[in-house]
């Protein structure tokens, strides 16, 4: 089945809504991020109205109802329009272009050492203007507002956002020939469950009126989380109101040696993330929550022992554990690719003629897929190289970045349900395995403190995830392939013109520096500050914890790897590890645990019948927490009022 014209229409409409919303919740009432999730609140939330919507039509005339094919049409390009709206783009590079004009000043250097190689087509402002007293207006309106009178200098940023969308739709159609290739490998030889797509195919269901909406327990799971957050979004109205805690941070508690070494864990109580970790297998969930709290018993000996232990240079880790995770990524990266040879081997015949293999179901034809990719690389490649970069490092980056770092992320994902793709290192700390981070030179340096900042640090928002889990979902409900790449297409051009817009217009109107804290004074620095004392000649050391640790973790998990494939039994993923240190562990490691506290119980004494009965009320805490997000989001969009924090920063 294709996709009907109506279910098109309608999902510009809501991927545009979606866009504006998680545009607003996000960056405006800050305490909601409702888009930056691999499965967002924001578009869970829609689909529940949008099914409501549907249901009263379909009431009025049968044929005024959307089908389920239709709704998931939709579910998808909401899905698509979230993800670039949020961390997956507008979020991360908007903020990124004006910057180094902005937070420039004598003391940091940024003008004198960045500014030189920053080619103009890159930003709004001329980089080769010496900075007066104050930045460039374009900079300074943008981070605290425009002045009465004053418009917004459209002129100035058209040139710039055209530039970085071609990195950006390069990037993007990498991994929607990626996502072609490995599609039949993970769906059809693999089996994975894909757990993010199991929610809106529960929801959909043809029964859905007597089945998933019907059931007392989904109704159940759903009050739960609505009248937690009913109680804490009430609480910032009418103080007396009670609020609900959902944090409790451990390391307020550590603090005495050498317990003190914890580092910040924080237990976030998620009900969304309980329900979503309840679809996963017991054994995944236990290697999830076991390897984070061994991260954190590492650190403890480390300090106890009186270790250096250095931070991974942006991220919330330590550096001698955020190597054993770079080890784990490229020993899973390499097991992957050796159980698809034989999938990938056919492709390769194919694609040179050798040997017919059926492709005529899949998103791209394998020839368009295995050419598209090489084409995408390369022109990104080349985008880096007019930008300054050195063509062996943008190759070295990109190469990391989508066939190893995306990659795993992305399994996490289609494997392990992790509602965040996060990592613990970037493709830079690879090269500073082998020389200090000065020798790469100014020119490089300012690039990747741009593409470091807008792509491969934060990954969260992931769009390969996006692809593979569409795909999965229009399988469910018999809909060709083929027929979702324009809406893949389509939404993503959507929310680049809409959000973009809306990302732009927003911090002119209110002060970027009043906003989101992230995006506006965040994420957007820790590029430039991290190469700041490489440019001034610092000549960092090669520590011996970088090559020693990333030799434990190739070891570990390879032996992890090698147990999982020879043992049936073997209780310990590779994944686990791999995933240990990341911010989504951070943010979920204590709902895991507590999954698995109740899935391991029930399948203990309940069997795989209890554990199909318990489903619908895991899911409508899924439903429940991420319906109050949106119901939320509006409710202080229309009041000006505050919103309740939710359990996923």
């Amino acid at each position: 089945m294709g996709v009907s014209f109506r279910s098109f229409a309608i999902g510009l409409f809501a991927a545009a809504v979606v866009s504006l919303v998680v545009s607003y919740a996000e960056l405006k009432i800050k305490y909601i991020q409702i888009g930056f999730l691999q499965l967002p609140p924001a578009v869970v939330g829609m689909f529940v109205f949008l099914l409501l919507a549907s249901s009263c039509a379909g009431r009025i005339k049968k044929q005024f109802g959307l089908s389920a094919q239709e709704l998931l049409t939709i579910y998808c390009m909401m899905l698509f329009s979230s993800m670039i709206s949020s961390r997956g783009l507008l979020e991360k590079v908007l903020p990124l272009l004006v910057t180094p004009a902005y937070y420039a000043n004598e003391a940091n250097g940024w003008a004198k050492f960045y500014f030189p190689n920053i080619k103009k087509w890159m930003v709004p402002f001329d980089p080769s203007q010496p900075l007066q007293n104050s930045p460039p207006l374009v900079a300074k309106r943008f981070f605290e507002g425009l002045r009465s009178g004053e418009q917004i200098p459209w002129h100035q940023w058209i040139g710039p956002l055209a530039c970085w969308a071609v990195l950006a739709l390069l990037i993007f159609g990498a991994f929607l020939c990626l996502a072609s290739i490995i599609r039949r490998q993970w769906v059809d030889n693999e089996k994975l469950t894909f757990p993010l797509a199991q929610l809106p195919l529960e929801m959909v269901r043809e029964d859905r009126e007597t089945g998933f909406f019907r059931n007392r327990l989904t109704w159940a799971g759903f009050a739960i989380p609505a009248a937690v957050f009913a109680f804490n979004g009430l609480h910032g109205w009418y103080p007396s109101i009670p609020q609900v805690s959902l944090q409790i941070n451990l390391h307020d508690y550590a603090v005495n040696p050498p317990l003190n070494y914890i580092g910040y864990t924080p237990m976030f109580i998620s009900f969304a993330a309980i329900g979503f970790f309840f679809l996963l297998p017991a054994d995944m969930l236990f290697s999830l929550w076991f390897f984070f709290v061994l991260t954190r018993i590492q650190q403890i000996v480390a300090g106890s022992y009186n270790m250096e232990m250095m931070e991974m240079p942006i991220y919330p880790t330590k550096l001698f554990i955020g190597y054993q995770v770079m080890g784990a990524y490229f020993v899973l990266a390499g097991y992957l690719l050796w159980v698809s040879l034989p999938h990938i081997k056919k492709i390769l015949r194919s694609t040179f003629g050798a040997e017919k293999v059926i492709d005529s179901n899949e998103l791209l034809p394998y020839r368009v897929a295995v050419f598209g990719l090489i084409v995408c690389v390369l022109g990104a490649a080349v985008w880096l190289r007019l930008a300054g970069m050195s063509p062996w490092l943008a190759v070295f980056e990109l190469v990391i970045f989508i066939f190893i770092i995306a990659v795993v992320m992305a399994r996490s994902t289609a494997e392990g349900g992790l509602l965040m793709t996060e990592t613990s290192f970037r493709p830079v700390d690879v090269y500073r395995l082998f020389a200090p981070t000065s020798s790469l030179g100014p020119a490089n340096m300012t690039v990747l403190a741009f593409v470091d900042a807008g792509f491969f640090r934060d990954l969260r928002g992931l769009v390969l995830t996006g692809f593979l889990d569409g795909l999965r979902i229009g399988d469910g409900v018999q809909i060709r392939r083929r027929a979702f790449l324009p809406v893949f297409v389509v939404s993503i051009l959507v929310a680049m013109v809409v959000g973009g817009a809306f990302q732009i217009w927003l911090p002119y109107k209110e002060g970027g520096i009043h906003l989101y804290d992230y995006a506006y004074a965040s994420n957007n620095r820790w590029g430039f500050m991290d190469y700041e004392s490489a440019m001034r000649g610092t000549v960092s050391r090669v520590s011996w914890q970088a090559p020693f640790f990333l030799g434990v973790g190739i070891a570990v998990t390879a032996f992890l790897a090698y147990m999982r494939y020879a043992f049936y039994w073997w209780p310990l993923h590779p994944l686990g590890y791999a995933l240990c240190a990341s911010w989504t562990m951070i943010v979920f490691w204590f709902p895991c645990l507590i999954a698995w506290i109740l899935k391991s119980n029930v399948m203990k004494y309940g069997g795989m019948r209890t554990y199909v009965r318990a489903r619908p009320f895991f899911l409508g805490m899924i439903l429940g927490e991420f319906s109050m997000a949106v119901i939320w989001t509006v409710v202080s969009w229309i009041t000006k009022a505050p919103a309740p924090a939710f359990p996923w920063p």
